[in-house]
């Protein structure tokens, strides 16, 4: 936490900055509120704890200040006794909360934590109603998952920006709210925004918010995502689809760490850590001018790549049942499971739409399965499943039919490699690309055991 105490006596600052200070808080101080405002636009705190009645700037006049320039840190007032109803006023202007002089220190101290505590509640609500608030984590005990959690570990304990990859569906957000947890920040908000879901008209209002009268239809002040973020993390999803024009400002922010609201006439300190992500090549797109080189090496301080699910198969059943028990608690469905031919079947399909595929395809099963127990039959892969198991096959499998249909193709592949092995079913899976549970799978279905 960081403070900034107010007050025109210098004993009572200091003495006020040692008593916060034995309380691991952080202050700074300013002699008025003329001099606290300038504080406030160039550095970012917390909390104020101001006095009402100073030279040049009292208090209330810097709270209306503060409110004019769209400052958002809750501030504390101290008053007299005989400025009772000057303390009333300040509460109705949008002050946190008052204290009478002489006053105890650690009732200061209370108001002063629940002030902070208060706003940030007040930022997770209104994060979770404009972003997906969901908690989540990263599901996998395979060396794949262990690599990524590895570092998960080592990135999230640092203020870095960090650019994470993967294709659609793999989880990436997922990873981010999982930095966000392990990191100093996790009791600071989580704001995420899909790039690629808001026109490219509203983006700018919707990051660095807007003032009122700033263009038709602004018919009051918004407050943008990156102040939403407050000091926790602001995660960019789909990076890659942001317009250039907006890429510039973006690179601004983060070289200044500083916002100005549309329509506003002064800057706001930044404090949010940043995260982003995409499908995309993102280096494709800085060689053909699509992604600016500069924003991009901002950006892509330290990286996360996280793998499509086919190449963590083995995580399957752990995540296959990790969603399906969060989808029996959703729909009601409290005895539903998956049977050995059901996770047979997964297992031998390519998941092109990776983990959220997963979860649609087991949502599915759940609304049409019978009994306690999820088959085979109940799947339903959609209508991409041939072209994504065809895209997926070994060559081999394709060039051993000419003409005929692709499970003929894979029949015969999967035959001629088991006669290869002598049968080794390991080295028969290897040399075809696919898990050996797959390959155990596709023996059964084409009756080759």
């Amino acid at each position: 936490m960081r403070l900034l105490i107010v007050d025109d006596e210098r004993n009572i600052r200091e003495s006020l900055q040692r008593i916060f200070g034995l309380e691991g808080i952080d202050s700074s101080a300013a002699a008025d509120g003329s001099e606290a405002l300038a504080l406030l636009k160039s550095e970012a705190f917390d909390a104020v704890v101001t006095d009402l009645r100073m030279p040049v700037m009292g208090g209330q006049e810097l709270l209306e200040a503060m409110r004019s320039e769209g400052l958002r840190c809750p501030v504390v007032m101290i008053s007299a006794i005989g400025e009772i109803n000057d303390a009333v006023s300040a509460l109705k202007s949008g002050a946190a909360d008052y204290l009478i002089k002489p006053f105890n220190p650690d009732e200061l101290i209370l108001k002063v934590r629940a002030a902070v505590g208060n706003r940030r509640r007040e930022d997770r609500i209104e994060a979770g109603a404009r972003t997906d608030g969901s908690a989540s984590r990263f599901i996998g005990e395979g060396e794949a998952a262990r690599a990524l959690k590895r570092g998960i570990a080592k990135i999230a304990g640092t203020d870095t920006t960090v650019l994470i990859t993967g294709e659609s569906g793999s989880g990436k957000e997922v990873v981010a709210r999982e930095i966000h947890a392990r990191s100093p920040r996790s009791a600071e908000p989580f704001v995420a925004v899909n790039v690629g879901g808001v026109h490219e008209n509203l983006m700018e209002s919707e990051l660095f918010g807007h003032e009122r009268g700033s263009f038709t239809g602004a018919d009051s002040r918004k407050v943008g995502l990156f102040e939403l973020a407050g000091a926790g993390t602001l995660f960019l999803d789909e990076i890659g689809e942001m317009p250039l024009p907006l890429q510039v400002k973006l690179l601004r922010v983060l070289q200044d760490r500083r916002i100005r609201r549309l329509g506003g006439t002064s800057d706001i300190p930044v404090r949010a850590r940043i995260l982003s992500a995409t499908n995309k090549d993102i280096e494709d797109m800085v060689r053909d001018g699509r992604f600016r080189e500069d924003l991009y090496y901002r950006l892509n301080v330290a990286r996360v790549a996280v793998p499509p699910l086919r190449e963590r198969m083995e995580d399957l059943p752990l995540l296959a049942g990790f969603l399906l028990e969060k989808l029996r608690s959703r729909m009601g469905k409290g005895e539903a499971r998956l049977g050995e031919d059901a996770m047979d079947a997964l297992s031998a399909y390519s998941f092109p739409g990776n983990v959220r595929e997963l979860e649609n395809i087991l949502e599915r099963a759940l609304i049409y399965s019978e009994g306690g127990t999820i088959l085979a039959a109940d799947l339903d892969f959609g209508t991409v499943r041939r072209d994504s198991a065809r895209a997926a096959a070994p060559k081999a499998r394709v060039e051993g039919a000419a003409g005929g249909s692709l499970d003929d193709a894979e029949r015969e592949a999967i035959a001629k490699a088991l006669e290869k092995f002598d049968g080794n079913r390991t080295k028969a899976a290897g040399a075809l690309g696919i898990s050996r549970r797959t390959i155990l799978y596709r023996i059964k279905r084409y009756g080759l055991g």
